[in-house]
């Protein structure tokens, strides 16, 4: 993975939420945003106009979908850049690349000519935009996996096969393995409930804010003297 990168903004935070399909990411940004009442991002699977049809023809779409991901998140990065204050970031533009895209490019869906178009795209993003100041990355089973993607029920996700699903998580690892370019805390979620479970949910806000000290305040909180 390329680590080049340009200076961090002092001016606001971002915190990214990393993880395969299903492991909590939405979830997660939702209770970052309630807790500490910071701005979410989201990724704009939706907005996406090849979606549709790449779910029924990936090999025809998968250029064109991956190209509008990455040119949209690159948009999302750079507004995040202007920003005050902290935000929180589902999904980052790293994981289109090095894990969806290239997903695409092993399974075949992709050209060589389109990838290498891809790539070259990619590479020249990675050195306009600041890394997170904070990288969460979500870990769980395939058996959690595929049952919160049943039971979320969104429909272009219903015939996601368990292999593809495997691939993504093999390549998620290895990312993972390489990334170096901000702080990281992984969070097993197989078990972990950061919407009901009241110790889950401080257990998550102490080892969050242990990485981003002095940056983070709970709503309500007093205010230090001097802060």
């Amino acid at each position: 993975m390329h680590q080049a990168t340009p200076p961090k903004s002092p001016l606001g935070k971002t915190i990214a939420i990393a993880g395969n399909i299903g492991t909590g990411k939405s979830s997660l940004v939702e209770f970052l945003t309630r807790s500490y009442a910071i701005k979410p991002f989201y990724e704009p699977n939706e907005e996406n106009p090849y979606l549709p049809d790449f779910y029924q023809d990936m090999s025809r779409w998968a250029f064109h979908s991956q190209v509008y991901f990455l040119s949209s998140k690159f948009r999302m990065h750079q507004q995040l850049q202007r920003r005050c204050g902290v935000v929180v970031l589902d999904r980052t533009i790293y994981e289109d690349a090095e894990i969806f895209a290239t997903a695409l490019h092993e399974m075949r869906k992709l050209t060589g000519r389109d990838w290498a178009t891809y790539w070259s795209f990619y590479q020249v993003i990675l050195g306009a935009i600041r890394p997170p100041d904070l990288m969460i990355y979500l870990r769980c089973s395939m058996r959690t996996l595929r049952k919160r993607i049943r039971l979320r029920g969104r429909r272009m996700e219903q015939d996601i096969r368990l292999a593809y699903l495997k691939r993504l998580q093999h390549l998620y690892e290895d990312w993972l393995g390489s990334y170096r370019l901000s702080e990281v805390l992984v969070l097993e979620t197989d078990k972990l409930d950061y919407i009901n479970d009241m110790v889950d949910c401080l257990e998550v806000m102490e080892r969050v804010e242990a990485l981003l000290p002095a940056t983070l305040k709970r709503p309500g909180a007093p205010t230090r003297p001097g802060a």
